[in-house]
């Protein structure tokens, strides 16, 4: 088991709650692999450090702490630079070799934890592909600092300078050209992905069916509504991005109940949402979230006892509005048997306004008023 250390740099204006959240957030993320924290270190800077974005002095002390507790992995939440990630794992290295660990501490961003976490979650071919094409955005930046170690295993041979950079210059190009090969097969894959997507959604419309998305923050629970309301049977675990992959499910709505009358309507659960993630990694994953975009209205799933919930909703409507879904969305408070009555009655009052319906999947509270809600807008 991995025994890992996580620092945020955060500024000095965000609020203890919020930091707390992050750090929780990140916590929850390690443990979708079991790996144990040990410890976490934040620093209050608005400028972060541009050699090592954790100012010297922090890193210095994070690197000897996880010297003194055998930690074997830094997880930083921010998302850092190449040169950056590549000068913290050289002085990791050094500081291994120094105290002659058998194995270097290495270290990653949360970026390159969240493609760790897709990796491990991928079934469907379209889902891996998806996460290839991911990280290969993610990976293109920091071919700088890989060409760089490559120079330096080239650096003992004695070649001279003018040799080393020759050859760090052939391997990084040869990279570069490698994964720009790699990227266009693989958005040729996902483009007949897309066309049969597209075929299935046109032959929905001809069946005169409605389409309804469901979208949310992660671990909100929308797959325990898919599965709850259609039978489906998707996984639903308690865990960070345990969907990757659009999954349709069938719903049966009695719309005149006294007559026997029903109608058949169409229940995609797109993928998660997560604060601060770059825009190519949601880039990546388009042709998925197209699902958001075509369906007639969303059930945008919230978490009610989720402290954070306008932080969560506006994270979610952002990527929303960046992938173009304008359509009407409905804000599903689920989980409502976690808080107690003035709470429900605090929410109530707060978003008075929007179209809200009030759930618990779990106990299968007021899942009548939302079928009714979604009988009223088809």
């Amino acid at each position: 088991m991995l025994k890992v250390f996580l620092a945020d740099i955060a500024p000095k204006n965000l609020s203890k709650e919020i930091l707390q959240d992050r750090m929780n957030e990140l916590e929850n993320l390690v443990d979708t692999f079991w790996w144990l924290v040990i410890l976490t270190k934040i620093q209050r800077k608005d400028q972060p450090d541009f050699k090592t974005y954790v100012w010297k002095w922090k890193l210095e002390e994070i690197i000897q702490e996880m010297i003194n507790v055998w930690a074997n992995l830094l997880i930083v939440w921010n998302v850092l630079k190449p040169s950056q990630i590549f000068e913290i794992n050289e002085q990791l290295r050094h500081a291994s070799e120094k105290a002659w660990l058998k194995d270097p501490i290495k270290a990653r961003d949360r970026i390159d934890l969240i493609l760790k976490i897709f990796e491990k979650h991928a079934q469907s071919v379209e889902a891996k592909l998806q996460i290839e094409l991911a990280a290969i955005k993610h990976m293109w930046p920091r071919i700088f600092g890989m060409g760089m170690e490559l120079s330096r295993q080239w650096w003992s041979s004695g070649s001279g300078w003018w040799a080393t950079r020759w050859i760090w210059e052939t391997n990084t190009e040869r990279m570069k050209r490698h994964l720009k090969e790699k990227q266009i097969k693989i958005k040729e894959k996902l483009k007949e992905f897309e066309k049969m997507r597209e075929l299935h959604r046109q032959s929905r419309i001809k069946k005169g069916l409605a389409i309804i998305g469901i979208v949310g923050y992660t671990n909100a629970g929308k797959s325990s509504l898919l599965n709850t309301l259609t039978n489906k049977g998707v996984l639903a675990e308690n865990k960070l991005f345990a969907t990757l992959w659009t999954n349709v499910g069938k719903l049966f709505l009695f719309t005149e109940p006294e007559k026997w009358i029903w109608k058949e309507v169409l229940l995609n659960d797109t993928i998660w949402f997560i604060r601060d993630l770059p825009p190519k990694l949601i880039d990546a994953f388009s042709s998925t979230l197209e699902d958001s975009v075509e369906s007639d209205f969303l059930l945008h799933i919230i978490d009610a006892s989720d402290p954070f919930i306008q932080e969560r909703i506006n994270v979610v409507n952002e990527i929303l509005d960046d992938i173009g879904a304008k359509q009407h969305r409905v804000l599903v408070f689920n989980k409502i048997d976690l808080i107690n009555e003035n709470k429900l009655s605090e929410i109530k009052k707060i978003y008075i306004k929007e179209d809200c319906v009030f759930i618990s999947v779990r106990d299968e509270i007021w899942l009548e008023n939302l079928k009714n809600k979604i009988i009223s807008l088809i």
